[in-house]
Parts: C-alpha cells; sequence; structure tokens
C-alpha cells in the first residue's frame, strides 16, 4: 500500500488550487464606546492567496491598515478567526505571536525603519540575527541581485537614497523567507521613479522567489502591480478585482461609498 503524503501549505487544497497563506473570517475590532465607538472592522472576511501579490485599498477609514495590522499579528481583533497557514493566531499569547512575527512573516514599511548605525548588508540579515540564525549565503546572493544592491551592501542608510533604504527594507523583509510579507504603504514616501522600482522588486519576489505579499495602499497605480486587489469599505469587504489596471481600479473606487466621519485605525 503507498504511503501517504502529509500535507503541508503547499498542498492544494482543491483540484489546481493552492492552499491559501492566510484567512481571515468574521473580523470585528471596535476602538472606544458609547457615542465614541468605531468599528474599524465589521465582520470582514479575506483570503490570502498563497504566492501571489494582494493589494488591499479602500477609502480613508475603510479599516485597510486595521485589517494588516490585525492579519500580521500586531493587533488583535474583538472578534472573528485568523489563520496563517495552518496556526490560528487570535487566541495566541503576546509572546507567541511575538515568535510568529519573527519566524515567519516580514514587514515593510513605509518610514523604512532601518538602523543608521548598520549597513546595508547588516540591516538586511538583521532579522536572522536577531533570531540566532545565520543567512544561507546563496539565498542572501539570490536576494541581493533581485533588488540590485550588490553594489551598495557596505553603505549606511544615510549614503543611500531613499529607493535603495527602500530595497533594503524590502531585501530585509524577505531574509528570512517568511510565510507572508505585509507592506504598509511601501512607496509612500518615494517618488513616482524608486516607487515603481519598488513595485517591480515586490513583483519579482512574488513570481520569481516564489513569495505571498499583502500591500495595503492608496495608490492605483501601485495596486495595479498586484494579481489581485481588495477593496474595503465600512470595516468590510466590498469586493476584489483580478488582474487589475489603473483605470479599473479607479472605476472600482469611485463606487466605494464611505462615511467621512470613520476615522482610519
Amino acid at each position: 500500500m503507498p504511503t501517504a503524503t502529509p500535507t503541508t501549505t503547499a498542498d492544494v487544497t482543491s483540484v489546481g488550487a493552492p492552499a491559501p497563506a492566510a484567512v481571515a473570517r468574521g473580523l470585528v475590532k471596535v476602538y472606544g464606546r458609547g457615542g465614541t465607538e468605531v468599528r474599524a472592522l465589521d465582520g470582514a472576511d479575506v483570503t490570502i492567496p498563497a504566492g501571489r501579490l494582494t493589494a488591499v485599498m479602500g477609502p480613508s477609514g475603510s479599516g485597510k491598515s486595521t485589517l494588516m495590522h490585525a492579519m500580521a499579528g500586531l493587533d488583535r481583533v474583538d472578534a472573528g478567526s485568523i489563520r496563517l497557514g495552518d496556526t490560528e493566531i487570535t487566541g495566541l499569547s503576546e509572546k507567541q505571536r511575538t515568535l510568529l512575527r519573527r519566524d515567519r512573516l516580514g514587514f515593510v514599511f513605509q518610514s523604512f525603519n532601518l538602523v543608521p548605525s548598520l549597513t546595508a548588508e547588516e540591516n538586511i540579515t538583521l532579522p536572522l540575527r536577531l533570531a540566532g540564525r545565520t543567512a544561507d549565503p546563496e539565498w542572501l546572493a539570490e536576494l541581493v541581485a533581485t533588488v540590485g544592491l550588490a553594489e551598495r551592501l557596505r553603505h549606511r542608510p544615510s549614503e543611500l537614497s531613499g529607493g535603495q533604504q527602500q530595497r533594503v527594507a524590502v531585501a530585509r523583509a524577505l531574509v528570512t523567507r517568511p510565510a507572508i510579507v505585509f507592506a504598509d504603504e511601501p512607496t509612500g514616501n518615494l517618488d513616482s521613479r524608486h516607487g515603481q522600482t519598488i513595485l517591480t522588486f515586490l513583483q519579482r519576489a512574488v513570481r520569481e522567489l516564489g513569495q505571498t505579499v499583502v500591500m495595503v495602499t492608496h495608490d492605483p497605480t501601485a495596486a495595479s502591480y498586484a494579481d489581485r486587489v481588495v477593496f474595503l469599505a465600512d470595516g468590510r469587504v466590498a469586493g476584489e478585482l483580478t488582474d487589475p489596471t489603473v483605470p479599473t481600479v479607479l472605476a472600482r473606487m469611485a463606487g466605494l461609498d464611505q462615511p467621512a466621519t470613520r476615522a482610519e485605525a
């Protein structure tokens, strides 16, 4: 009799459908009480497919940043379920969530968040050192080549342009081979040329390195680099778009009606 093969997150859940990297169901996040209560998430359901670049968009106050922070284990929710691969994270302790973020997730922030005293290479490998691990030389070389930093590894952040600093941040997010990379407005502090470069790198990370990327953005051009866009309004998913273009994203955004009184959490 053949031996059964254990399933992994790379196995299929149905014919031709890869297992999702993350699934959120019925997410509720409330800030304040009584007359000041704000429901940043109000029953949001989201599935993040593995090996794809997913953009999350919505009007100001739609809950997109709150959703990303919840799915990344940075914030707790008041109700609902979040699974990263086979792990339900909503019941984890703070220590367990910290280890999960360190070992299985990567982050790219608008503000770069590089350590000024470290070189580009030291910033890239910092997550590994914090985890007591060493870099795989072949993976590091492939990563550096992908983001085009081979000639800048010995430079400190102050010696790099904004685009180069963000490329360091992207490489740092990928160096641990995370299950998911969460990018929060990764091009927000960059001009259009450098922003385009970062978006191209995120695409390459997905298509050539097999990563899964979730990107929160307000920019239709940035969203057009994604394989899929999830739209939020009033704390709920208001639709999605595959193979997005700038015109189709703009048209979908124009159709979202978001109360002006809701503040983004």
